[in-house]
């Protein structure tokens, strides 16, 4: 699980990078298109680990495992 959160808070981190560097407006503008990409990509493999994520949570909670989360 670490590993998984690793790459999240990675990507996170990435993100953020890619944001500021657009807010900026000091890029030309195929770097901002390609930064864009970049920036889209990352949001969706956020989303994807964040709905795994839940979907485990979702499934301890089912099983009647919430012991586990208590940790």
């Amino acid at each position: 699980m670490s590993n998984s959160k690793n790459n999240f808070e990675s990507s996170l981190k990435k993100l953020e990078k890619i944001v500021a560097k657009l807010e900026e407006g000091n890029i030309d503008l195929d770097d901002s298109i390609k930064s864009f990409e970049e920036g889209v990509m990352l949001v969706k493999e956020c989303q994807k680990q964040l709905s795994e994520a839940e979907l485990k949570v979702e499934k301890l909670l089912d099983s009647g495992d919430s012991e586990l989360l208590e940790d």
